[in-house]
This record gives C-alpha cells, structure tokens and sequence, in this order.
C-alpha cells in the first residue's frame, strides 16, 4: 500500500474472479485507505474495464465515491473518498 492507495492487479482473471477481487479489497480495506488502483491492461481487450466501469459507476456501489481514469489505459481507479 502507497500512503493510502491499494493497487490490485487483475490480469488473467476473468470477469467473476475479477470481480470478487475487488469486492474482497473494498470489504478489507481501512478507513486510511481512500484510493483502489485497478490494474486490468488494455492489449487484451476492455472487457475487465468495462467491468469496473459498469459495477461501480454511475453510484452503483455506496463505498465509491466516483470513478476516474489511471495514468494510462489500462489503470482505473475507484476513489473511496477524497485526500
């Protein structure tokens, strides 16, 4: 953990194993915790990102606050709440 940032790495899970994953992290994850870095690559395709985008965007999950783009496209980030 970087100062209150998770990352996750999901590369070579499908869309369930992914999933889980990341519901796992936001159930254990602290209350220092304001950031979940997803790294699900783009080569691949953007089914793991539309995952995310589609599982927790738009208010569909009450721990996240907003969804917003990583430093490159194959990085997402989930903010939990503002630093």
């Amino acid at each position: 953990m970087l100062s209150g940032i998770i990352e996750i790495d999901l590369h070579g899970k499908n869309y369930d194993q992914a999933n889980q994953e990341i519901e796992r992290t936001l159930r254990n994850c602290g209350q220092a915790v304001y950031r979940i870095r997803i790294i699900h690559g783009y080569h691949g395709g953007t089914g793991l990102k539309n995952m995310v985008m589609e599982e927790y965007g738009f208010g569909r999950s009450s721990r996240v606050l907003r969804i917003q783009p990583g430093t490159n496209p194959g990085i997402t980030e989930l903010v939990l709440r503002e630093y």
